[in-house]
């Protein structure tokens, strides 16, 4: 065959392959890092909701192949990155229940607020788990982020997501030892709680003490990790302590 044609056949194959991949349905092939197309994106948005912190912007890199890793662990599969066609079923099942154990619970009658310093403030009606909870949030909400902060030892120079709510739930004798966010998923009671819920998954965890977020990522707005304002819960599993 002249080289030319050769050429040219090889190009006509490589965009039959290129088009075969976007228009591939999902759950009809392994997908794996350097795939694309729109199974790719179908399955990234699968795992956000599912709970596995994920960009749908149909290209198979590094970060998927690190969601698709978490829910293989999660799942008790092997751990290899790359997601069978089974697997997908799976990312898509899980993603089609999540939020089904958030139905709707009884809501404090009052709420707390945030005062001049942004530091919350507990409702008269507040049970004292509460109050313990809120208290110890107040005394670590400026501390800094440090990844791994309040695993190994409660007083830290700082805390992560987990950590910081591990540290507020064991000052008000809630927790015995700290979690990380895959291990709050499965803590305490099933659905929203009525004084306070934490809301989790593979990779955050926050909590909504008395109507006020204690999160984290709420320290780029407020300076510390008390917020009144609300985040989406799409993709986070809700737990309550019992009895609140």
């Amino acid at each position: 065959m002249p080289r030319k044609l050769a050429a040219l056949a090889v190009a006509v194959l490589s965009l039959t392959f290129t088009a075969d991949a976007i228009g591939a349905g999902y759950g009809t092939r392994t997908l794996a890092q350097g795939s694309s197309g729109r199974d790719v994106r179908a399955l990234q948005r699968y795992l956000d909701i599912a709970g596995y912190n994920t960009t749908a912007d149909g290209q198979f890199g590094p970060a998927t192949r690190r969601s698709v890793m978490a829910f293989e662990s999660a799942e008790q599969r092997r751990v290899n990155g790359r997601a069978s066609r089974a697997e997908q079923r799976m990312v898509r099942a899980r993603a089609a229940s999540a939020g089904s154990d958030d139905s709707p619970s009884v809501t404090p009658t009052e709420k707390g607020y945030l005062d001049g310093d942004g530091m919350a403030v507990a409702p008269a009606s507040a049970p004292p788990e509460v109050r313990a909870i809120i208290d110890a949030g107040n005394a670590i909400a400026t501390k800094p982020y440090k990844y791994g902060g309040g695993h190994t030892r409660w007083n830290d120079s700082g805390y992560d997501c987990s950590g910081s709510v591990s540290y507020v739930l064991h000052a008000a004798g809630l927790l015995n030892r700290a979690l990380d966010s895959t291990g709050f998923m499965s803590w305490g009671e099933r659905g929203r709680g009525t004084w306070v819920t934490v809301r989790s998954n593979p990779s955050h965890a926050y909590m909504i003490v008395a109507g006020l977020r204690f999160d984290t990522s709420a320290r780029r707005a407020t300076g510390n990790r008390w917020s009144e304002q609300m985040r989406s819960a799409t993709g986070y599993r809700a737990r309550h302590p019992e009895g609140l």
